[in-house]
């Protein structure tokens, strides 16, 4: 049955933004216990749900990419242009503001050079973070400061295959399509179909309906899953049982040991965000400004508010017992978010025109294959 609506109506929309917005929330809030911002006893009243919210962003990604590439970028060069000013115009300042806080800290003996050993070969650390490359085979990198950096490593090169598998054509897409998946090492393997089956999805929705009351039936009882697959404790005994079967030693991991369990929430988004599709969310169309203003914020919250933890915990005599010293970082990861999301994200323009003016330069060679 064809459906009756655009593949993404204004309700999903801001259903999915909403998501995007919970999401690196949660990411933020799963950091608190284990970075030491609360005790360990407050920690279990918050939820760890961060794991879980990658893979809302893996899956999102995709359907997201999905949309843009069939209404929006009509070419490999528009892709392109797309991908390195939506990714850059956050990462690029992130990353060079974590190697100045990792070094201020250094200076200032609050922190020791074999934590930030990265400091010691900025030539071959920034290079390797600004390209991506820390999860590929068996590197695993984060810059200093920057532990969420670590799914970006995985997020790029997904667009980075998806594009060339996408625009390219014929034995050109073969050949660059094939070294591209070679390139990217079996963590990226593994959780490749998270982030393919966002595009699935899109496509698929297209030609599916489902009718009001089972789709809120539906959304409800995922989020029931959901509760009950973390309550049971059964996410952990998924990645002891994926560590234990992994039969490749040589090449641990590491990212990617929850893999078994984040199949199985994905399954849990995609049904999520189908239901959702036909749910009839429409009152978030009441709050559709405030909902667009917040979750243009999310990428820039998703990295920096490891950074600025990093950097109070290294300056300041944090309690974690304290909640007055817990609400203030929290206010302050609020205003670094919003700070420089005025220069990141509400300022993509900027980068798109350097971008732009770099393109322009380089003149591909005429395909002869």
């Amino acid at each position: 049955m064809a459906a009756s609506s655009p593949p993404l109506a204004r309700p999903l929309s801001l259903y999915l933004d909403c998501c995007r917005l919970l999401a690196a929330l949660l990411v933020v809030a799963s950091h608190y216990g284990p970075f030491g911002v609360i005790t360990r006893g407050a920690d279990a009243w918050v939820p760890d749900l961060g794991r879980e919210a990658v893979m809302v962003f893996f899956v999102l990604s995709g359907f997201v990419i999905a949309y843009t590439t069939e209404q929006k970028n009509q070419s490999l060069r528009a892709y392109c242009l797309a991908r390195c000013t939506r990714i850059y115009s956050v990462a690029l300042p992130v990353l060079l503001l974590s190697f100045l806080g990792a070094g201020l800290l250094v200076a200032l003996g609050e922190a020791d050079t074999e934590r930030f050993y990265q400091l010691a070969k900025p030539w071959l650390y920034l290079p390797l973070h600004l390209l991506f490359m820390g999860e590929l085979w068996t590197i695993s990198e984060t810059p200093p400061l920057l532990a969420p950096y670590w799914s970006l490593g995985f997020e790029v090169w997904y667009y980075v295959l998806f594009g060339a598998l996408f625009y390219l054509r014929g034995r050109r897409r073969l050949v660059v399509g094939g070294s591209l998946f070679l390139l990217l090492g079996p963590k990226l393997w593994l959780l490749l179909p998270v982030w393919a089956s966002g595009v699935l999805l899109y496509r698929w929705q297209k030609t599916h309906t489902l009718a009001r009351r089972p789709a809120l039936l539906g959304w409800l009882a995922t989020l029931v899953l959901l509760a009950a697959f973390k309550l049971s404790g059964l996410d952990t005994g998924l990645r002891e049982l994926a560590r234990a079967t992994w039969p490749f030693p040589a090449v641990p991991l590491k990212s990617a040991d929850r893999y078994l369990a984040d199949y199985l929430v994905c399954l849990l988004v995609l049904a999520n965000f189908w239901c959702a599709r036909h749910a009839g969310f429409t009152r978030l169309l009441r709050f559709e400004r405030p909902i667009r203003a917040l979750s243009a914020y999310t990428f820039t919250l998703y990295l920096v508010h490891a950074l600025v933890i990093g950097l109070w915990l290294g300056l300041y005599a944090h309690d974690p017992a304290s909640g007055a010293d817990v609400a203030l970082l929290s206010v302050l990861i609020v205003l670094a978010t919003w700070g420089l999301g005025q220069l990141t994200e509400h300022r993509r323009h900027w980068f798109q025109a350097g971008f732009e003016r770099l393109a322009a330069r380089v003149r591909p060679a005429p395909a002869r294959w």
